[in-house]
C-alpha cells in the first residue's frame, strides 16, 4: 500500500500566492524522488471571502526525499520568510553545490548566510554538509570558533574551507 500524505505526525504546510503548482513542479526537477500526492480544488463554497474562482487547485500534497509538504494555493495574503527554513543535508560539496545552484536558478539566490538561499518562490533552505554537525559538536573551542567564524562569513558553505577551519 502507497504511503499517503497524513501518514506522518506533522506536515509542513506551505502556503504559496497562486503558484503551488509552479514550485511543486520546481521542486520535482531538483529532487528526484520527489512525487505528488492527492489534489483539492476550490468549488464556489467561500468565494465572496477568497476570491479564487472554482477550479482552482487549492491544496496538493508532495514529496520530496521522503518527507511528506502539503501546499496551499492561498492568496496574497502570507508571505515566506527566514523564520522558517527547510535544511538538506548534504553528504559532499558536489552535493551541495547540486541543491544550492539548482534552488537558486531563477530566483533572489543566496539571502543571508550560514548556507542559507532563497528560491525563486520565497522558500528558505539551508544547504549544509553533514560533516558540518560533527565540527560544531567539537569539543575544541578553538576549532569550533574557527568553524563558527568560517560558517558566518559564508554564504553557500565550502566544505573544504570549513575542513581548513577545523583543522583536518
Amino acid at each position: 500500500m502507497e504511503k499517503r500524505i497524513g501518514t506522518q505526525k506533522i506536515t509542513p504546510n506551505l502556503w504559496f500566492t497562486m503558484n503551488a503548482e509552479e514550485a511543486i513542479n520546481f521542486y520535482m526537477t531538483i529532487f528526484k524522488d520527489g512525487k505528488k500526492g492527492r489534489s483539492s480544488y476550490y468549488g464556489e463554497e467561500g468565494f465572496e471571502i477568497h476570491k479564487i474562482p472554482a477550479g482552482t487547485l487549492m491544496t496538493q500534497e508532495f514529496y520530496l526525499a521522503g518527507q511528506e509538504f502539503l501546499a496551499l494555493n492561498g492568496g496574497p495574503y502570507f508571505q515566506f520568510n527566514e523564520a522558517i527554513s527547510f535544511v538538506i543535508n548534504c553528504d559532499s560539496q558536489e552535493e551541495v553545490d547540486y541543491y544550492w545552484d539548482k534552488l537558486t536558478e531563477g530566483g533572489p539566490a543566496e539571502s543571508q548566510m550560514c548556507g542559507w538561499l532563497k528560491d525563486k518562490f520565497g522558500v528558505s533552505w539551508q544547504v549544509v554538509p553533514l560533516e558540518l554537525t560533527e565540527m560544531m559538536q567539537t569539543e575544541d573551542k578553538e576549532a569550533l570558533s574557527r568553524v563558527t567564524k568560517e560558517v558566518l562569513s559564508s554564504k553557500k558553505l565550502d566544505l573544504n574551507k570549513l575542513r581548513a577551519a577545523y583543522g583536518k
